[in-house]
């Protein structure tokens, strides 16, 4: 299904005559700018750790604030920029991470780090917003394939240069200085957006469901919140999080029952109901659940476990796993978006899925023989199959499937599918592992166990991934 969103002011071939180029330039820099709110400030924790007296655990606590809240904000920015202005929405949100990024900055505690955090995080929408103001200019398949490969390809991290960028930001200037870099980027992203991009709206939108809005954030930030409990294992509060699942299933029986009342719905639940749209949240939330916690989590642990795995330092590992990861990922964007628009979105999407899926199985195969290439090897495929190609195809699913009338609800709640398998994938897998770790300690039994359970669901992505209807105007006729 297109999306029929026209700009402003259009010309007879439609878009609105802006030069791609500068266009492309524009939002990649607002990607850029959000993606080193999410990950350059990794390798600054323990810097965080020791300039604010903090422990670990409340330095944690501040990144879950931030992906939280972009879980969050992500669920309605998208549609207030059918509503606003899709131009104005982002530049407004690239201006308060700029603000966030300063008062992180400022931080003389954990409070005021928290605050500035969750201000950042309402630039969590970034990517959906730029895609789906990509689609309004570019009209032709295969080109918007093309490029919104280009742009999404950032999402998964700047070939490791942002974390590497992070770590010397941090030992040599202090944390502090990881938060001005950021907040430079974010300002000078605000400014390429608000004067070079075009402003465009959804015709049929005219004004913003706010009680479904609350609504809706309120169940899925019960749920995310729930998760992270969840994540703690051992020392979570399971009455807590039995609360927490009540509350987040009761605030959407409730959002439910007031969209099919309200006359400008954040959400028409007709749309709710359509295999576009809950196919392509479940293939989204099982991938990342089978995929996240294995490369950002399980496989970077093995690395540096110095008794069941490699020994290395967290710069070693970062230097073998990630960041081949990130740069394949980031080389293989373009490809995959030009291939889903010549081939079909769902066939290149399974074709990602089965790849992962082998590549994490040639991961279980080889980890035992305690070698550096078959690390860097493997998470060089992961690469090139999940962050290349599947997370390139699920993004570009969600613009291209979401209905006409409302371009974007589904962007919006896709990168809320995001978050939420990220951190379903940490609960899941690390559960797995924690559960099924030997006594021994130089066994290396737990890390398999986790990476199977990652296999089994990524299988279960693959078979939800056939219920995702084809986007015939998406794709290339010839």
């Amino acid at each position: 299904m297109n999306v029929s969103t026209a700009p402003r002011t259009t010309l007879p071939g439609g878009g609105s005559g802006v030069r791609i180029g500068v266009l492309v330039t524009a939002l990649l820099t607002a990607c850029f700018a959000f993606q080193l709110n999410a990950s350059m400030l990794s390798p600054a924790l323990k810097s965080i750790e020791d300039s604010l007296g903090a422990s670990s655990a409340e330095v944690g606590m501040t990144q879950t604030a931030f992906f939280t809240s972009a879980a969050l904000f992500s669920l309605f920015l998208p549609r207030l920029g059918d509503v606003l202005g899709r131009r104005r929405v982002l530049a407004g949100m690239l201006a308060l991470m700029a603000v966030g990024c300063v008062v992180a900055a400022l931080a003389t505690g954990i409070p005021m780090l928290f605050a500035g955090r969750i201000i950042q995080g309402v630039s969590g929408p970034v990517v959906p917003l730029c895609l789906i103001m990509l689609r309004v200019e570019v009209k032709e398949p295969k080109k918007y394939g093309t490029l919104l490969g280009v742009i999404t390809a950032v999402n998964g991290g700047i070939a490791g240069v942002d974390s590497l960028a992070g770590g010397y930001l941090a030992d040599h200037h202090g944390f502090q200085s990881v938060f001005w870099a950021m907040a430079v980027v974010a300002a000078v992203a605000t400014c390429l957006v608000a004067t070079l991009t075009p402003e465009s709206t959804a015709q049929a939108a005219s004004r913003m469901d706010w009680p479904g809005v609350a609504l809706l954030v309120v169940s899925v930030g019960a749920l995310l919140i729930a998760l992270n409990e969840a994540g703690k294992l051992a020392a979570a509060n399971w009455a807590l999080i039995a609360v927490l699942l009540v509350l987040a299933a009761g605030a959407f029986a409730l959002f439910w029952r007031t969209e099919d009342r309200s006359r400008h719905p954040l959400v028409a639940t007709r749309h709710l109901k359509q295999r576009a749209t809950w196919s392509l949240l479940l293939t989204t939330v099982l991938t990342m659940t089978g995929v996240f916690a294995v490369m950002n989590g399980l496989i970077p642990a093995f690395a540096q476990d110095a008794r069941a795995g490699l020994g290395m330092s967290a710069e070693q590992s970062a230097w073998w796993t990630l960041s081949p990861y990130a740069l394949a990922g980031l080389a293989m964007g373009p490809v995959a978006g030009r291939l889903a628009a010549t081939f079909g979105y769902g066939r290149v999407l399974r074709l990602g899925l089965f790849g992962s899926v082998g590549s994490v199985v040639l991961m279980l195969l080889t980890m035992h023989s305690q070698s550096h290439v078959l690390l860097l090897v493997t998470s060089l495929l992961v690469g090139i199959t999940y962050a290349g190609v599947a997370n390139i195809v699920l993004n570009g699913l969600g613009i291209v499937l979401s209905p006409g009338e409302n371009p974007g609800f589904l962007p919006g709640l896709n990168a809320g599918a995001f978050n939420l398998g990220a951190g379903l994938s940490f609960a899941a897998l690390y559960a797995v592992k924690t559960a099924l770790t030997p006594a021994d300690p130089a066994s290396a039994g737990g890390y398999t166990a986790g990476l199977i359970a990652g296999v089994v669901i990524l299988a279960l992505a693959i078979a939800a991934s056939f219920l995702i209807p084809k986007p015939v105007a998406a794709e290339a006729q010839d």
